[in-house]
Parts: structure tokens; sequence; C-alpha cells
């Protein structure tokens, strides 16, 4: 058990009792502490008993009174405190399995653990779950789950995930939603083995267990230039793109005439490839899984457009450059036509190769420092979008922001959203 203290919130309960970051919660009221969920029901008495164990390996306890359900002021390292579940499929599709060896541990990391989905929306399998993890899922309520389910017909899925229980889900999905679990679900299509005849099987089977099965998200597959002795597979052609967007334009219809949703959402990257129009952002109805790229372009359009006719003056600031994945650049160069027109200004987006994972990995998310920075070439002004970097400021290939602004030697800013890219640009 770790439950290491990454910080006290000032004038808390926890700071009032003396416990400071880098401490560990061990136990309370002697009970020890597997994750966040847990602690939230263990701490809600108004007197609770801590067990702390400081940086020199000293134990302490520590009763403290509070109001009931009262927040004790702490937070942590990580949410779950025991070992995280990691998942012991080997699918045929895999990211992780293309990553280029040597970088950090924590790019390596397959986490399969339910509370990780409850709480952040992570995806799993349902292939680890115990008799206990269902018990215990189904007591607290923990609604709604994020599942990878790939396809229900149960040779495809097994084939995909090489996992001969991997054919199980739909009796787990139904042991969830019979219980009062409501699930998100997710696809990644793989042309040959889960599109086609089993991708319409998957929807029908999904669509059967609406409303408590929620949404259903298909990604395209994505192939990164390491695949040594991986299974061999290939992307979809234009034409087998517009197919599938041509069919599920056709479900989502349907699901709309009868749910008034979509219910089912396609990855960004399909209609990309397909040369297709987005849907308009009613489509994808309050974006439920956009963290999953589903709807991001589409989302990123509309604040854009918002934030610009907001604009009472326009400034012709120093000219920025906003690297962008392939895909991306496609849909976003012409909106500083635009804007440069009216602002009098020479901003621009520009298309970086991603020779890191190979030219086939064309989105914005999973660009590298050193790709940005061999694309700029010799310019001042550079803004990067947020999502390039994780909470620790790292890039993908373990170059830092510190180390980015270095190497650039020009006036480097971040962009989170559009309506922040506006405002950087506009100044």
């Amino acid at each position: 058990m770790q439950g290491i203290i990454s910080a006290v919130r000032r004038n808390s309960l926890a700071e009032l009792a003396g416990i400071k970051a880098g401490e560990k919660l061990c136990a309370v009221n002697g009970t020890a502490v597997r994750d966040i969920i847990e602690l939230s029901y263990l701490v809600a008495d108004e007197k609770v008993t801590l067990t702390i164990e400081d940086s020199a390996g000293t134990v302490r306890q520590l009763v403290i009174e509070k109001y009931a359900d009262e927040e004790l002021g702490l937070e942590f390292e990580a949410a779950v405190f025991d070992k995280v579940t990691t998942c012991y499929n080997n699918c045929v599709f895999c990211f992780v399995d293309q990553m280029i060896p040597g970088m950090r541990e924590t790019l390596y990391v397959r986490d399969d653990d339910y509370r990780l989905s409850f709480l952040y929306g992570n995806f799993i399998t349902l292939t680890n779950l115990q008799a206990a993890d269902f018990d215990r899922i189904i007591k607290t309520h923990m609604s709604p789950l994020y599942v990878s389910v790939h396809a229900t017909r149960p040779e495809v899925r097994c084939q995909m995930m090489n996992n001969r229980f991997a054919g199980e889900l739909m009796e787990r999905i139904h042991k969830l939603v019979d219980a009062g679990i409501s699930i998100h679900t997710q696809i990644v299509c793989c042309p040959g083995y889960n599109d086609g005849e089993v991708l319409e099987q998957t929807y029908n089977d999904l669509i059967a267990l609406a409303p408590m099965v929620e949404t259903m998200a298909v990604v395209p597959v994505g192939i990164t230039k390491h695949r040594e002795k991986l299974t061999p597979m290939r992307l979809f052609s234009q034409g087998e793109a517009a197919a599938i967007v041509d069919k599920v334009t056709k479900w989502q219809q349907d699901c709309r005439e009868k749910f008034g949703k979509s219910f089912i959402y396609l990855g960004d990257e399909f209609y990309l490839l397909a040369e297709r129009p987005l849907p308009e952002a009613l489509w994808y109805d309050g974006f439920p899984q956009i963290e999953n790229g589903i709807g991001l372009s589409r989302s990123f359009l509309d604040e854009w457009q918002e934030a610009v006719a907001k604009i009472t003056a326009f400034t012709a600031g120093e000219a920025a450059i906003i690297p962008v994945g392939t895909s991306a650049y496609r849909i976003l160069h012409p909106l500083l036509d635009g804007f440069n027109r009216k602002a009098g200004s020479k901003h621009r987006f520009i298309a970086v190769d991603n020779d890191f994972f190979g030219e086939t990995i064309n989105v914005t998310g999973l660009l590298v420092g050193k790709d940005i920075l061999q694309a700029a070439g010799k310019t001042s002004r550079i803004i990067l979008p947020d999502v390039v970097l994780n909470q620790d400021d790292l890039f993908l290939d373990d170059m830092t922001y510190a180390e980015f602004q270095q190497s650039f030697g020009g006036r480097v800013e971040r962009a989170t959203t559009a309506r922040d890219l506006v405002s950087l640009l506009n100044k």
C-alpha cells in the first residue's frame, strides 16, 4: 500500500492535524486503504483515526473529529494505493507494443483497472475482473464504466485479444448492466478483423442494451513504424473509411429517431480519411467521449468560431506558428485565413510529420518535441497545443518543456483550447 500524500490543502483538517506532503496514509480506523474510492467511505464518519508514516518511517496515529462527509484536505500521488491491475491480453492492435524501446516506464504500462475506469474514464477489457471486483463495483455503484469491446462476436474478440477468455464479454456486460451499472464502450476497428458484418453485430448487440450501454465509439487502429515481430496490420483505405462513415451515419439517424441521440460515434480520423465533412455538434450529444478523440475537431472548430466572433478589436501581433498533426492540419489551416485578413497578421498552422512514431501516425496528441522543432525551423514564436505535453511537462520522446524552450530559442506559449489559442493570437 502506498497512499503517498502529494499535497495538504491550507487550513484543512489535515493541516491542522500536522500532516505534511510526502507522508504516507497507512490506514483509516485500522483498515488499510486500497484507493481514494475506499478512502471516501472510510472517512465519512464524524470521528476517524488515521495511521500516518513520515519520511523517516515513524508511524503515528491521529484522531480527527469532523462533520460528517467533511473533507480532510489530502491529495495523493496516485488514486490507487495498492497495485494497479494491468492488462494481460496480447491485442493485435495494442499501441503500447508499438512504442519505441527505452522510454520512461509509464509509457509501457497497460492498465486494466476498473477503479481508473470509474475515476478517469480509462477503458478496461473486463477480462481481469474477479468475483470480488464485480461485487465491489455493484455494491458501491461504480457507474459509469468504460469498456473496450472491439467485437461482441466471441471468436473474433478472442482472436483480436489473444485471450481464450475474452469471448465472455457479453455475459460480463450483462452482469453489470443488470445491476444498474451503465457503460460507455469503445471499438478499435481493424481492417479484416472487426469491421463489416462483425461491426454490424457489435452495434446490434450493444444498442440492444441501451440506455444502460450509453455510447459506442468506433476509432480506427493506429499503426506506428515499430511493429517488428507483431501481427501484420494495415490501415483503412479511403474507400473503406467512407463505407464505414456511410454505415454509421445511417445507424445514427436510426438512433436519433428512436432514442433522441446518436449513440454510436466515429473517431475524427474516419471522416478525415474518407474526406467527408464532420457531423455538426448536435450529433455528438454533448461529446461524452471527447477524451477518446470523438468530436475533438468539431468541438475545436465551433469554439474557434465562437471565440473569433467575440473579438471587438483585432491585433496584428508577432507572427506565430501552431504545430499540429497532418490530419488536423487539413481542417485547421483554413481557420487562420479570415483571422489574418482581419488582424493583418501572419499566423499559420504547420503540419508536423511524425518521424518518431512513423508517418502513419498523424494526430496532434502524439507529436514529440524533436519532430516539432524540426518542423518549426527558424521562427521566433510558437504556440504549442497543450495536448502534446503530459502533466509533468514531458513530450512523448521524454523531452521536457524546459528543454524544448531552450532548443527553440524564441517565444514559446501553450494553448489548451481553441479559445486560448485565439486569445494568444490576438495579443
